[in-house]
């Protein structure tokens, strides 16, 4: 199954201001593994510099399609390579153009001669989005197949505000890269949990652990990408929610237990991520416990075991566990499998994944051990749903 990571995107870039985004754009892009190669209009190279861009993906920028290194042919050389191309910031002048299938420069002959998708980011003053010439061609081009990415609403760089402004370089690179995902999981219904768990001790301490929720919010934005219907649980973070989930924010393991008992019966798949707090206080305090010189005791009681429940479902969905350890990960990680009878379970050393943006997970099933190589959790994500994808296919 071919992964985002594989993909080569031709970034193109038009006559905007919002044409400085486009660097750091390039930049998430090549960041999810992608190979990107940007062209550029004459106009586009008033805003940025081809040397900017050229530095950040380390491959010379076309401005012109007589380029002798594409021997004159850059514009069927570069679409029939690419597997999709992406123009942004896209202009109402650009925009016409495409509509109409006009094709007097490199970028514009390069969209008219392509056979991969054509995916643009519109950003222009919000009179010029609002003319109903541009409504015309913007809805011409979803009629020819063209994802129309954005805009957004906000304060332009004209000093007006409203609808034109080009999307956010992190928002984008998101989009294009689930854009481009393969849709296995459609119609498959994923619930997962996320983040730590807070178990209260009085009106303002509690127990938790320094688990971040990006690994479970990263397997949400992956499986979103390959069309999955997704249910997040997630306990307190400072993550934003991914686009497409449905979220259940919660606070406690008896709160997350809950949620989860709400959910699984309508679901396909359950991947347990979040760091559930093992124990909770027999008797918590309502109010805060005052300081003294005496020592204090708390007696704490079992938390539910989340995953152990839902895999002993007499129709329990695929489940997935996570384990994190400090030490014997092989030993402990494959104890915590078969004892929880699970067909997959993800682990890692706490010490290098808590709260890091790269990751490296060992995925543990019936057929033995498999190492993923370090990357950013994104990455881990989308090689661990395919892994679970291969096992669904054994057992169906």
């Amino acid at each position: 199954m071919e992964q985002t990571n594989s993909k080569r995107i031709v970034l193109g870039l038009t006559g905007g201001i919002a044409a400085y985004k486009a660097a750091e754009l390039a930049r998430l892009l090549i960041k999810q593994g992608m190979e990107v190669q940007v062209a550029m209009t004459e106009a586009a190279r008033h805003f940025i510099t081809p040397a900017t861009l050229q530095a950040l993906t380390g491959k010379a920028v076309l401005t012109s399609q007589w380029d002798e290194a594409q021997n004159g042919m850059a514009h069927i050389n570069l679409s029939r390579a690419a597997d999709a191309i992406v123009i942004a910031p896209a202009t109402a002048d650009f925009i016409a153009k495409l509509a109409h299938g006009q094709a007097n420069d490199l970028l514009s002959t390069m969209c008219l001669a392509r056979n991969c998708p054509l995916i643009i980011a519109p950003a222009m003053n919000r009179q010029m989005w609002e003319h109903p010439a541009t409504q015309r061609n913007i809805a011409q081009l979803k009629a020819d197949g063209v994802t129309i990415l954005g805009p957004d609403s906000g304060l332009q760089a004209c000093g007006e505000e409203g609808m034109g402004r080009m999307l956010e370089a992190e928002q984008l690179a998101h989009d294009i890269a689930a854009s481009l995902q393969p849709k296995f999981l459609a119609g498959t219904k994923i619930l997962l949990t996320a983040g730590p768990t807070y178990e209260a001790i009085d009106a303002v301490r509690g127990i938790t652990n320094r688990s971040s929720g990006k690994m479970g919010y990263a397997i949400a934005q992956a499986a979103l990408e390959l069309g999955a219907q997704v249910t997040l649980v997630s306990g307190p973070t400072a993550l934003s929610c991914p686009q497409g989930a449905q979220v259940v924010n919660v606070s406690s393991a008896a709160d997350m237990f809950e949620a989860v008992k709400q959910h699984v019966a309508a679901s396909d798949i359950f991947i347990g991520v979040a760091a559930v707090a093992d124990y909770r206080v027999a008797q918590s305090s309502a109010q805060k416990i005052k300081k003294s010189d005496a020592n204090l005791t708390l007696e704490l009681v079992p938390n539910p075991d989340i995953l152990a429940y839902v895999a002993a479902l007499p129709r329990p969905p695929f489940c997935v566990g996570f384990a994190a350890e400090s030490e014997n990960l092989k030993e402990y990680a494959e104890q915590k499998r078969r004892a929880k009878k699970l067909p997959l379970l993800a682990a890692n050393l706490a010490q290098q994944a808590i709260g890091a943006d790269d990751n490296e997970l060992v995925l543990f099933d019936d057929a033995g051990e498999h190492k993923l190589p370090s990357s950013n959790k994104l990455t881990q994500a989308r090689a661990l749903l395919q892994h679970i994808i291969k096992l669904r296919g054994k057992q169906s």
